[in-house]
């Protein structure tokens, strides 16, 4: 271990106290996408990086002409403006830059009767644990990521690189923040984005589409229904249709994929249709999720389910003349890879085993999309590694472990000096 790193990783562990309290804090915030609390974060998130002396970059995303973009990968809330933010610890010379990249968004709680309490948003700690929604999802990645980027610079660590600390709005509703931040010219020669992964790494993320069928009835008095047809009930052969299609997909999956039970799903996740409770409903609406293999084409997987409707549709007789509509809307997560050729997964291992020992990381992928794969396509090397067990995150009673928090932060600082370098 050399000198810098022992200094810096003292002082990680000195800033213990107030960085436990900016991650409670941060939960209290309740930054569900699109909401104004999101750009509240954002806002406090740029005085606390200006305070630590840090280069900030915070502007408004102008955000017609970036949806308008032929590659935007698009988006689901309503929002009418969103911010992006950038921190630098800027290198004394030319060596290469390392980019943190962190969302602070967070999905709705849900049904609160599920959660313990009665604030989803409590940021308690519990059990050595912060407590609330987004605390694995990925605020305690974003605190562990800016407590090492801060530990460097208050040491006064001599970086060759520029280290830089992305914090990007919109991730869980497509990737508008990372896709503006890469629009706007941030670039880096390797990036980590501390996703919960129980500090084991993942250098791949499957894809995933949502889609909308719309599914055609007739309308009839319920007393009478035979003289109409259920649009609910020709919903049903449709998801016969996609559950074959996600067996038929699964056979066979990547190594780094085979963890999973179902490594590229097909899910529905909302239902809707009819106008009244003694109609047959004449239309039934269903939102749904699709899985991206690795190394696939969004379009050929698209390609995949349409032909599984279109089949579907054929062998029913209602359907046959009144097909179903497929719509593709909202986030369009396509699959990312780290390339075969970067050393950032063993480097980043090392990094953990210098500062943490213990058992040997295990390394697989994301059953999940995520902003890695809008880096690794703008050709910046990207890996998934933070804090938290990924099945915590979008369920209630969500928690991150300190101990997780604080050794993420450890091996980010051990990474940032060996990737950035350290001056003469």
């Amino acid at each position: 271990m050399t000198d810098w790193l022992a200094r810096c990783l003292d002082e990680v562990d000195d800033r213990a106290a107030p960085m436990t309290e900016l991650l409670c804090s941060l939960v209290r915030s309740p930054s569900i996408t699109g909401s104004d609390a999101e750009h509240e974060v954002q806002e406090r998130l740029a005085g606390e990086l200006a305070g630590i002396g840090l280069d900030i970059d915070h502007w408004e995303i102008p955000l017609d002409e970036t949806v308008a973009d032929e590659d935007f990968p698009g988006i689901e809330a309503t929002r009418s403006e969103a911010w992006g933010l950038v921190a630098r610890r800027s290198g004394a010379s030319d060596g290469p830059a390392l980019m943190f990249n962190a969302h602070i968004d967070v999905v709705p709680p849900g049904d609160l009767t599920s959660w313990r309490g009665d604030d989803p948003f409590s940021g308690h700690v519990v059990d050595d644990s912060v407590h609330g929604r987004g605390a694995c999802d990925m605020k305690g990645g974003l605190v562990a990521a800016l407590w090492a980027v801060a530990a460097i610079h208050h040491c006064g660590a001599p970086l060759r690189g520029d280290l830089l600390l992305a914090c990007v709005e919109s991730e869980e509703d497509g990737g508008l923040g990372t896709f503006a931040t890469l629009r706007r010219g941030w670039r880096a020669d390797a990036c980590v984005i501390p996703e919960p992964t129980s500090l084991d790494l993942m250098p791949a993320s499957a894809g995933a589409l949502t889609f909308r069928l719309q599914v055609p009835g007739l309308a009839a008095h319920g007393s009478r229904r035979t003289e109409g047809v259920s649009a609910l009930d020709k919903l049903v052969p449709v998801l016969t249709a996609l559950r074959a299609l996600e067996a038929r997909r699964n056979v066979a999956v990547d190594p780094l994929m085979r963890r999973w039970p179902i490594a590229y799903p097909i899910s529905i996740g909302r239902v809707s249709g009819g106008v009244w409770p003694s109609s047959v409903p004449d239309l039934i609406t269903a939102d749904g999720r699709y899985g991206v293999a690795l190394d696939e084409s969004p379009l050929d997987a698209r390609r995949d389910l349409e032909i599984a409707v279109v089949e579907a549709c054929a062998a029913d007789p209602w359907l046959r003349d009144h097909p179903v509509e497929i719509q593709w809307w909202g986030g369009q997560f396509g699959p990312g890879r780290l390339p075969a050729d970067s050393d950032l997964l063993e480097r980043m291992r090392r990094a953990h085993t210098t500062v943490a020992g213990g058992r040997r990381q295990e390394t697989w992928g994301t059953p999940y999309g995520s902003d890695l794969r809008l880096l690794t396509a703008a050709g910046i090397p990207t890996l998934n590694y933070g804090p938290g067990d990924g099945s915590l995150a979008h369920a209630p009673n969500e928690a991150v472990p300190l101990a997780e928090v604080r050794t993420a932060a450890r091996a980010l600082t051990a990474l940032a000096l060996d990737i950035c370098g350290l001056a003469d």
